[in-house]
């Protein structure tokens, strides 16, 4: 079923959550461990991330550096198909510009439809390490909204090769992500809400917000989406806090703020295990306000490790 079915459907609000492909070399049955540990709380839909490569430099014979290319995350199509066979819910894998061309693209996404797989979560994504802005492969898409259109004229049987026989129409639900305290590429918060306009025009049916701390910044976010006609379902991302690094880290890759309140209370922990307790009680809260609000869906960024995941479920679901 796609997602935007789920939400439409639900009498109240849904549970889902995101993981991480294994890394290379591991095997699928840490995922299968912790979509276990979750299913009690029935959700309908699961996130997978997709990785895009990395760029590394290895010395070679003679001291000159070569540049290689590698990727540490694979097998996202594999793993949706895998978690769909087993789980019998959805999976939602995520679709990057960056690393794809557009053939590639539509490579994927063939893929995807033949498995059966009905929603994607349509991203620019990050910038290579160690470049300053994002670069568009050759032939690629530089913003999401062209992704976004490009999976829509498959769901009408464009595809790329005018000339290809028997054109099948994909049925894609693509959802996008949104940025309560901006994209930190975005020169204001209003003008990153006219681009995320141009990614529902395109035919985006839903938004899944970067995680936030503070539930008035979502709750200002979905009230500007409003007044700029965006009326697609807006899903709060949480990311619980789990340890004193991540009051630089997070700010840091996410580029989120902290509330006061919450690094306080942080830094007067004496260890990791009083931070991750501090971290749930916090998002048991976020959320218990987020569900009274009436949000569709509560979704949960995993980062691998879902014991307090478990612990805010248990108190809000």
């Amino acid at each position: 079923m796609k997602v935007i079915d789920h939400i439409n459907n639900a009498k109240e609000t849904i549970f889902s959550f995101e993981i991480l492909p294994p890394l290379k070399g591991q095997n699928i049955g840490e995922i299968y461990q912790t979509i276990d540990s979750l299913m009690e709380y029935n959700p309908p839909f699961v996130n997978v991330t997709y990785h895009r490569e990395e760029v590394v430099y290895k010395q070679m014979p003679g001291g000159l550096l070569e540049q290689k290319v590698i990727k540490k995350r694979p097998g996202t199509v594999g793993i949706c198909a895998a978690i769909q066979n087993k789980y019998k819910i959805d999976a939602v894998p995520h679709i990057l510009c960056g690393g794809f061309n557009r053939e590639d693209t539509e490579n994927a996404l063939i893929d995807l439809n033949f498995l059966g797989i009905e929603n994607v979560l349509a991203l620019r994504g990050d910038c290579i390490k160690g470049e300053t802005y994002f670069k568009a492969e050759k032939d690629g898409h530089a913003f999401a909204a062209d992704l976004v259109k490009q999976i829509y004229e498959m769901n009408e049987g464009v595809y790329l090769d005018e000339e290809l026989q028997n054109r099948t129409p994909s049925n894609f639900c693509v959802g996008v992500a949104g940025y309560p305290e901006k994209h930190f590429e975005a020169p204001s918060l209003n003008n990153d809400i006219a681009h995320m306009k141009a990614k529902i025009d395109a035919g985006a049916e839903y938004i899944t917000t970067q995680l936030f701390f503070d539930n008035e910044k979502y709750f200002k976010y979905v009230e500007k989406c409003r007044a700029a006609g965006i009326t697609v379902p807006i899903i709060p991302g949480i990311k619980p806090i789990a340890t004193k690094k991540h009051l630089s880290i997070l700010p840091h890759f996410f580029h989120v703020d902290l509330p006061d309140d919450l690094v306080t209370a942080v830094e007067a922990c004496n260890d990791n295990k009083e931070v991750r307790q501090v971290g749930i009680e916090w998002a048991i809260n976020q959320c218990k306000e987020l569900k009274k609000a009436g949000v569709p869906v509560l979704h949960f960024y995993s980062m691998g490790k879902v014991d307090n995941i478990q612990s805010i479920a248990r108190e809000v679901f």
